[in-house]
């Protein structure tokens, strides 16, 4: 089109400057002058409307090329980066209850499932031949004390031998000795829940021998509970105690907790290296369980005023990571790219942390039908 058109100017002033007959008179000269002026005038009129016109042709094929895409201006914002980490739950207070001396089980006092108070009697062995020694010692003790007493007085009076008096406290006192190891014995066929609870099973029956090591009740408290995990230590630099974590739990999803990383373990495990995290959980509900499964969501960086863009736009040659950036010419606006360098990425976002600055316009749709010089126009 634009050759069309200068082909038809050149075409006017050739036209216009055609060999004439040559003039002979004044007249006819000045008359031939004013002409010329005259057609002078209505040329240049015509070239600056056809330039206007050429100028406008120009600028269609460049409009009604351009890739139509959508852009976002960037600016600053916080940024934060987690990673994820499974723990188990425990129990903080928690019992397997057996009997600490050998005997026949008479009574047990809890089923599955009840509730518990610290020192509750549970369970009670066969004492009867316990009761009957005991008996039996307090009749010897008697009689020793009444022997040991005549002696002290003898003894003290002079008379006798402090032989006698001897062996009458010896034989006294080691009865009392053997009175409280029996008794001793005998508290211990009763027994007693060392914590306040819930006993969550009874292992054995009324009838069954009961013994030091074999299980009888297990009591367990629900709150508060504790959760350990076991961190890789390339983290260890990065959280601290008193980090707030967030747990969740698989079996109640809607359900969510955050709180604070109570310990941080000291050793690292040889064999996988990591080390132990311990946060407590208050279990006012009692819906965890002690052995449950948690993820723990662990922030491991934060920046406070962070460049950040969705990680799709994100491409990469053989010179590395790269983006569309919208550049704005005098007469149009291109497609340009833009060598970047990232940092975390989290939840399907990336940081950059050079190449972009505040304020750049980066494409976010119709990113993959344009190249670096495209032409390119806002949808």
């Amino acid at each position: 089109m634009k050759k069309t058109i200068f082909t038809l100017l050149i075409g006017i002033v050739l036209f216009s400057c055609s060999p004439k007959q040559k003039p002979t008179t004044v007249n006819e000269i000045q008359s031939e002058i004013s002409n010329s002026k005259s057609e002078i005038k209505k040329l240049n009129k015509k070239i600056v409307g056809l330039q206007k016109q050429l100028d406008t042709i120009g600028k269609v094929p460049s409009v009604a090329n351009a890739t139509n895409v959508n852009t976002l201006t960037l600016k600053d914002r916080k940024f934060s980066h987690y990673f994820t980490a499974t723990g188990t739950v425990e129990a903080e207070n928690e019992a397997y209850i057996n009997p600490q001396t050998n005997g026949q089980i008479t009574n047990i006092y809890v089923k599955d499932g009840d509730k518990v108070k610290k020192g509750q009697l549970l369970a009670k062995l066969n004492t009867e031949i316990i009761e009957n020694s005991i008996a039996e010692l307090k009749v010897n003790l008697q009689l020793a004390e009444t022997i040991y007493k005549k002696q002290k007085e003898l003894w003290n009076k002079n008379i006798g031998s402090e032989l006698q008096y001897l062996q009458a406290k010896n034989n006294y006192l080691s009865l009392k000795s053997k009175l409280n190891t029996m008794q001793s014995q005998y508290d211990l066929s009763f027994i007693k829940s060392p914590l306040s609870g819930i006993a969550d099973k009874v292992y054995q029956k009324v009838g069954e021998m009961g013994s030091p090591g074999m299980r009888l009740v297990h009591v367990v408290s629900l709150s508060p509970l504790s959760i350990k995990a076991k961190i890789s230590e390339r983290y260890l630099p990065a959280i601290n105690e008193g980090d707030t974590v967030t747990v969740l739990f698989s079996t109640f999803p809607k359900f969510k907790v955050s709180t604070p990383i109570n310990r941080i373990g000291n050793v690292i495990n040889v064999a996988n290296r990591t080390f132990e995290i311990d946060l407590k959980l208050n279990n006012k509900d009692k819906k965890i369980k002690p052995n449950m499964v948690a993820t723990l969501i662990i922030k491991d960086y934060y920046a406070p005023y962070a460049i950040v863009v969705p990680s799709y736009l994100i491409r990469e040659d053989i010179k590395g990571k790269y983006i569309y950036i919208s550049v704005a010419k005098t007469d149009k606006t291109i497609a340009t790219k833009r060598y970047i360098k990232t940092g975390y990425t989290y939840n399907d976002e990336t940081e950059i942390t050079s190449g972009l600055k505040i304020g750049s316009t980066i494409i976010t749709d119709g990113y993959n039908n344009v190249s670096d010089g495209v032409v390119i126009a806002t949808k």
